[in-house]
């Protein structure tokens, strides 16, 4: 286990960017904070950017569980971002007065053809990627629930509930309930196709499975968060909420609703 003040930044090495980051970086070593050049090093992961970095950082760090993940906006602030680049005192003084405290977001874990696994700490969508409608069967672990016929389908962790799930009208979850939630993508309801036609949540003790019907319409894509995969010829899709929590530290008076009130309302 590294040390627990190993603090690793996670940003674009862009010029403007860096020229924020030096700054920081001297006010965390100055706190007795050890900057490390690698994230396998580090006990804290600082992502510098929006909630698409913040997601990245998590991603390409390997969704370590051994680690605190802290989000730091260089604009508005976001879901996964509590603290703004441009107000590093009163980020200093708010870890030093206590006034933040770690929370564990769950994840659902997504395997492809029962060979790759993936995790997304926001959603996992699949799509077609033509202009034709795409077909799956849709089980709730060993149950046959539907036939779906559509534009694809968006599972999403409570926390991604807010980003493309909301877009599509299914609902804002607490993200202390460990659950997932199964959105509709533009679904076909005729005398012919018949779906739920309303999103559902399913609990952490369930899992679901997505058999891509193979009828001209073989290579959806799969995004898992803000990254499409690589795998073309999806047959299977399986996907369940494992026990993998993400750790982040949050201020204590901005919980998930005070931003959800903040961005919406």
């Amino acid at each position: 286990m590294p040390n627990r003040r190993n603090l690793f930044f996670f940003y674009k090495q862009t010029k403007e960017l860096q020229e924020k980051v030096e700054p920081l970086k001297a006010l965390a070593e100055k706190n007795d904070f050890h900057i490390v050049e690698e994230a396998k090093d580090a006990s804290i992961i600082a992502s510098i950017g929006g909630d698409g970095a913040f997601l990245q950082a998590v991603r390409q760090t390997g969704f370590r569980e051994d680690c605190l993940y802290v989000g730091i906006s260089t604009g508005e602030l976001g879901f996964y971002c509590d603290f703004h680049i441009d107000n590093l005192q009163e980020m200093v003084g708010d870890i030093l007065s206590e006034g933040i405290e770690v929370r564990r977001y769950p994840t659902i874990e997504v395997k492809v053809n029962n060979e790759s696994s993936f995790y997304c700490l926001n959603e996992c969508t699949i799509r077609s990627s033509i202009i034709k409608t795409l077909a799956m069967e849709v089980y709730v672990e060993d149950f046959h629930f539907e036939t779906f016929r559509g534009d694809g389908l968006i599972v999403s962790t409570p926390t991604g509930s807010t980003a493309y799930n909301k877009s599509v009208n299914g609902a804002v979850m607490d993200p202390k309930l460990a659950c997932m939630q199964v959105s509709e993508l533009a679904s076909l309801n005729n005398n012919h196709y018949r779906t739920l036609g309303s999103p559902f949540v399913l609990s952490d003790e369930r899992s679901l499975t997505l058999q891509v019907i193979q009828d001209g319409n073989d290579y959806p894509v799969i995004g898992i968060d803000n990254e499409a995969l690589s795998i073309q010829h999806a047959k299977e899709i399986h996907i369940h909420i494992p026990e993998k929590r993400i750790k982040t530290v949050k201020l204590k008076d901005n919980s998930f609703w005070h931003k959800v009130q903040r961005s919406f309302l």
